[in-house]
């Protein structure tokens, strides 16, 4: 029942072709699937950027400069 709107949406757009809507149905539901399970993943990456990147501006306004050199590595202190 939980991927039902998923289904519904894969056969509409599978009919609109002429076909049974049964392969659309199909991949309306594993999409569905799909983005259920990438939505937090994609979520949580976004969020843990932010983060590190408003720690390191708030560095750099602290401390002068900025705490990551050219080439991606922190610097030593």
């Amino acid at each position: 029942m939980s991927n039902l709107l998923g289904a519904v949406i894969g056969a509409a757009i599978d009919r609109r072709d002429g076909d049974s809507g049964i392969k659309g149905a199909i991949a309306g539901t594993v999409v569905e699937g799909t983005i259920k399970v990438m939505a937090p993943i994609v979520a949580n990456y976004a969020l843990g950027w932010a983060v590190q990147y408003g720690i390191r501006k708030a560095w750099h306004a602290v401390a002068g400069a900025d705490p990551v050199d050219e080439d991606g590595r922190l610097r030593a202190t």
